[in-house]
Protein backbone atom coordinates (compact mmCIF):
# COMPACT_ATOMS: atom_id res chain seq x y z
CA UNK A 1 0.00 0.00 0.00
CA UNK A 2 2.70 2.21 0.96
CA UNK A 3 4.33 2.01 -2.15
CA UNK A 4 0.99 3.08 -4.36
CA UNK A 5 1.05 6.26 -2.74
CA UNK A 6 4.50 6.94 -3.32
CA UNK A 7 2.70 6.49 -6.95
CA UNK A 8 -0.09 8.55 -6.52
CA UNK A 9 2.05 11.74 -4.71
CA UNK A 10 3.94 11.76 -7.81
CA UNK A 11 1.40 11.54 -10.44
CA UNK A 12 -0.50 13.98 -8.66
CA UNK A 13 2.05 16.67 -7.30
CA UNK A 14 5.01 16.97 -9.80
CA UNK A 15 5.56 16.95 -13.33
CA UNK A 16 6.17 13.01 -14.36
CA UNK A 17 8.84 12.49 -16.95
CA UNK A 18 10.26 9.90 -18.88
CA UNK A 19 13.49 10.19 -16.27
CA UNK A 20 10.93 8.54 -13.52
CA UNK A 21 11.20 4.81 -15.57
CA UNK A 22 10.24 2.59 -12.77
CA UNK A 23 7.45 5.21 -11.46
CA UNK A 24 5.81 4.82 -14.66
CA UNK A 25 6.23 0.86 -14.74
CA UNK A 26 4.81 0.36 -11.02
CA UNK A 27 2.30 3.06 -11.93
CA UNK A 28 0.90 1.24 -15.33
CA UNK A 29 1.32 -2.31 -13.27
CA UNK A 30 -0.75 -1.51 -10.17
CA UNK A 31 -2.77 0.64 -12.06
CA UNK A 32 -4.29 4.10 -11.90
CA UNK A 33 -7.11 4.79 -9.67
CA UNK A 34 -9.95 7.23 -11.00
CA UNK A 35 -9.12 9.61 -8.18
CA UNK A 36 -5.31 9.66 -9.18
CA UNK A 37 -6.56 10.25 -12.99
CA UNK A 38 -9.15 12.70 -11.94
CA UNK A 39 -6.68 15.00 -9.96
CA UNK A 40 -4.28 14.69 -13.28
CA UNK A 41 -7.07 15.46 -15.65
CA UNK A 42 -8.52 18.58 -13.98
CA UNK A 43 -5.47 20.07 -15.27
CA UNK A 44 -5.62 19.29 -18.89
CA UNK A 45 -7.97 20.71 -21.26
CA UNK A 46 -9.82 17.64 -22.03
CA UNK A 47 -13.49 16.81 -21.85
CA UNK A 48 -14.67 13.43 -20.93
CA UNK A 49 -15.88 12.85 -24.71
CA UNK A 50 -12.28 12.84 -25.46
CA UNK A 51 -10.40 11.27 -22.88
CA UNK A 52 -13.25 8.07 -23.55
CA UNK A 53 -11.67 8.49 -27.09
CA UNK A 54 -7.92 8.56 -26.17
CA UNK A 55 -8.57 5.90 -23.85
CA UNK A 56 -10.83 3.76 -26.43
CA UNK A 57 -13.51 3.46 -23.69
CA UNK A 58 -17.10 4.41 -23.88
CA UNK A 59 -18.17 7.70 -22.10
CA UNK A 60 -20.87 5.33 -20.05
CA UNK A 61 -18.13 2.86 -19.43
CA UNK A 62 -15.74 5.96 -18.66
CA UNK A 63 -18.39 7.67 -16.23
CA UNK A 64 -18.99 4.18 -14.44
CA UNK A 65 -15.39 4.28 -13.68
CA UNK A 66 -15.69 7.34 -11.58
CA UNK A 67 -18.73 6.34 -10.19
CA UNK A 68 -17.49 3.21 -8.98
CA UNK A 69 -14.08 4.43 -8.25
CA UNK A 70 -12.50 2.29 -10.31
CA UNK A 71 -9.14 1.35 -11.11
CA UNK A 72 -8.23 1.85 -14.66
CA UNK A 73 -6.38 -1.57 -16.15
CA UNK A 74 -2.42 -1.45 -17.12
CA UNK A 75 -3.57 -0.58 -20.95
CA UNK A 76 -5.75 2.12 -20.17
CA UNK A 77 -2.92 3.13 -17.23
CA UNK A 78 -0.42 3.09 -19.91
CA UNK A 79 -2.39 5.44 -22.00
CA UNK A 80 -3.17 7.99 -19.50
CA UNK A 81 0.74 7.78 -18.78
CA UNK A 82 1.87 8.48 -21.84
CA UNK A 83 -0.81 11.25 -22.82
CA UNK A 84 0.77 13.15 -19.51
CA UNK A 85 4.48 12.52 -20.45
CA UNK A 86 3.67 14.26 -23.86
CA UNK A 87 1.36 17.02 -22.40
CA UNK A 88 4.04 17.73 -20.13
CA UNK A 89 6.62 18.12 -23.02
CA UNK A 90 4.72 19.99 -24.62
CA UNK A 91 4.08 22.83 -22.06
CA UNK A 92 8.36 22.44 -21.58
CA UNK A 93 8.53 23.39 -25.26
CA UNK A 94 5.54 26.09 -25.33
CA UNK A 95 6.59 27.41 -21.82
CA UNK A 96 3.12 28.07 -20.64
CA UNK A 97 0.36 25.93 -20.84
CA UNK A 98 -2.42 28.33 -22.62
CA UNK A 99 0.20 27.86 -25.59
CA UNK A 100 0.39 24.40 -26.06
CA UNK A 101 -3.27 23.94 -25.27
CA UNK A 102 -4.29 26.51 -28.23
CA UNK A 103 -1.58 24.48 -30.39
CA UNK A 104 -2.75 20.87 -29.19
CA UNK A 105 -6.38 22.59 -30.61
CA UNK A 106 -5.43 24.31 -33.87
CA UNK A 107 -5.09 21.97 -37.26
CA UNK A 108 -2.28 21.34 -38.17
CA UNK A 109 -0.13 20.72 -41.30
CA UNK A 110 2.82 19.64 -40.64
CA UNK A 111 0.44 16.69 -38.86
CA UNK A 112 -1.53 15.94 -41.82
CA UNK A 113 -4.22 18.66 -41.33
CA UNK A 114 -5.33 17.22 -38.26
CA UNK A 115 -5.54 18.79 -34.88
CA UNK A 116 -2.55 17.69 -32.48
CA UNK A 117 -5.07 16.75 -29.71
CA UNK A 118 -7.02 13.82 -32.37
CA UNK A 119 -3.15 11.93 -32.67
CA UNK A 120 -3.83 11.01 -28.65
CA UNK A 121 -5.83 8.13 -29.09
CA UNK A 122 -2.82 5.59 -30.29
CA UNK A 123 0.95 5.46 -29.23
CA UNK A 124 2.00 5.92 -33.33
CA UNK A 125 -0.01 9.70 -32.79
CA UNK A 126 1.34 10.04 -29.80
CA UNK A 127 4.86 9.29 -30.66
CA UNK A 128 4.47 11.71 -33.54
CA UNK A 129 3.68 14.68 -31.29
CA UNK A 130 6.57 13.46 -29.16
CA UNK A 131 8.97 14.14 -32.60
CA UNK A 132 6.85 16.97 -33.65
CA UNK A 133 7.76 18.86 -30.15
CA UNK A 134 11.01 17.84 -30.35
CA UNK A 135 11.57 19.56 -33.63
CA UNK A 136 10.01 22.72 -32.63
CA UNK A 137 12.12 23.26 -29.16
CA UNK A 138 15.23 22.61 -31.70
CA UNK A 139 13.90 25.08 -34.22
CA UNK A 140 13.59 22.13 -36.97
CA UNK A 141 9.86 22.83 -39.20
CA UNK A 142 9.41 20.32 -41.28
Amino acid sequence: MGHALNISDSLSYKLVDDKDVFMLISAVREGITYAIFNSIAIRFPFSTAEWSNFLHLSERTFQRYKKEKRTFDPLHSEKILEIILVYNKGIEVFGEKEKFDAWLDATNVALGGVKPKELLDNTFGINLLKDELTRIEYGVLA
